[in-house]
């Protein structure tokens, strides 16, 4: 996501001036247009365009970016041997290792220093990465592809918006965590001060403001149903969807949140190195791929690309837009299930059934396997005296369960939490619950459900070995 400008003046035209992107309007403008006709093409004509828009980035990695220079004369190949997306294999994936030490050789040389915009990661896979993006036009260029996002839910510039997405706003001093920006039409309101004591002054503000949107992380709009639901808080009734980015919401959280707020959830994927974008339409909630914004590949983890229905992979991304600093085959660390078929809200994009999370966001069993997040259990009234909660792993085989305990948690409520998560888990993971009196959020105002703590990736389970662990589990 871009950041955003101060003021607003209404009408799009003027909007892209609001946001700090004047230099580059034509950029958003341009690529506003392409997309709004590049959704009715044929798989045809789309296939033709990512040929077309491939080719050109690795001719110019080839002649201009010394990285991409040396690992096409070391494999003996020439951007010419590379028709089309499947050929990308003959290429090697680009870790975030392979980032962090060959970023200077990954800027084009073609451009002058002045175009260069560093940029870093959050660092939620335990590697932060920096990279850089091309000044004044990657975010133009972003915007215009998140417009055309929000687009499938009526999204306007003129809409008034609610933002909970890790801003530290307002004062303790003052009583208020929130403040105006895009000349009063959007709210930012501070994910970092969400508490019993504050949440009734955040609903009285959202309620007085008359969103047509929330905006935010997941886990932040969680905070605020949760306790709009435990206090039997009526929804906003100008509120027409709630917008969930930069964290993977999990069947449980968008059940909450369609429940809470009485409107639809809409959520979309994609990462800060802008490899890869996804999201989902007006019908249907799967992954629309934007083929124009990258390449995206499953691969398996025997490496090789995951086919077949329901096949899990991580996602490896190729950049369509970033010249300045390419990535090709970038390893994201996130896994996601292909879907099959298309649409039938008409675009021939690429679909993804589930975004599954990051690498970190997955228990490994005692056997070695992946149980993913995203399939636990944590809708149940077992968590109904938890007031926060954390599955922490540094042992294969073994989760801590970290919880903040609400007054009236009990005996009984431990007994029962630990019965409802030891079955999600199943057998080959063993469950300690451990009471704490805070689970901080992350530097960006996330909130991790799952912490992961073991140096494996996707594809590396085999060399996981299992240590054993006693079935006398404290509670």
């Amino acid at each position: 996501m871009i950041r955003l400008g101060e003021r607003f003046c209404g009408r799009e035209s003027f909007t892209a001036k609001a946001l700090g992107i004047l230099p580059s309007y034509n950029i958003y403008r341009k690529t506003y247009a392409l997309l709004k006709r590049s959704r009715r093409w044929s798989p045809e004509e789309l296939a033709a365009y990512q040929a077309q828009a491939l080719s050109r980035l690795l001719e110019h990695a080839y002649e201009n970016v010394p990285y991409y220079r040396r690992v096409f004369q070391e494999r003996g190949l020439v951007p010419g041997d590379i028709q089309a997306p499947a050929d990308l294999t003959l290429l090697p994936f680009l870790t975030r290792e392979d980032l962090q030490n060959n970023l200077s050789d990954l800027k084009a040389k073609n451009y002058p220093e002045a175009a260069f915009e560093y940029v870093t990661t959050g660092g939620s896979t335990g590697i932060p990465v920096g990279f850089y993006y091309e000044k004044g036009v990657s975010r133009a260029r972003e915007w215009a592809f998140m417009k055309t996002q929000w687009d499938c839910v009526d999204y306007r510039f003129t809409d008034r918006c609610v933002v909970l997405r890790g801003y530290i706003v307002g004062s303790a001093k003052e009583g208020t965590f929130w403040k105006k920006t895009l000349c009063g039409r959007w709210l930012l309101m501070s994910s970092h001060h969400m508490t019993e004591e504050t949440l009734p002054a955040y609903i009285d503000r959202i309620r007085t403001f008359k969103p047509r949107f929330i905006q935010g992380y997941p886990s932040a709009a969680v905070i605020l149903a949760r306790y709009m639901r435990e206090h039997d808080i009526e929804p906003f009734p100008t509120v027409k969807a709630v917008l969930c980015g930069s964290e993977n919401l999990y069947p449980w959280q968008r059940d909450l949140l369609t429940k809470t707020f009485g409107c639809r959830v809409f959520s979309w994927y994609g990462n800060s190195e802008q490899t890869v974008l996804a999201g989902e339409c007006e019908e249907s909630t799967r992954y629309h791929i934007f083929p124009e914004y990258g390449i995206v590949e499953l691969i398996g983890s025997d490496g090789r690309p995951a086919e077949g229905p329901g096949a899990m992979g991580e996602v490896v991304a190729t950049s369509l837009t970033n010249f300045v600093c390419p990535l090709i085959r970038y390893r994201t660390m996130d896994l996601a299930t292909a879907a099959e078929g298309v649409c039938t809200c008409g675009r021939n994009y690429p679909l993804l059934e589930r975004v599954e999370g990051r690498v970190q966001d997955f228990i490994v069993t005692g056997k070695g396997e992946f149980l993913p997040g995203i399939a636990m259990n944590i809708d149940t009234d077992a968590f109904d005296n938890v007031k926060q909660f954390q599955f922490y792993q540094e042992k294969v085989g073994e989760v801590v369960l970290n919880i903040v305990r609400k007054s009236a948690f009990s005996q009984h409520d431990a007994e029962y939490l630990y019965r409802e998560v030891s079955r999600s888990c199943g057998d080959d993971v063993t469950i300690t619950i451990r009471y704490v009196d805070n689970i901080p959020l992350t530097a960006r105002g996330k909130y991790r459900y799952f912490v992961q703590d073991l140096p494996i990736r996707f594809g590396e389970r085999e060399g996981v070995k299992v240590e054993h662990v006693s079935p006398d589990i404290p509670i």
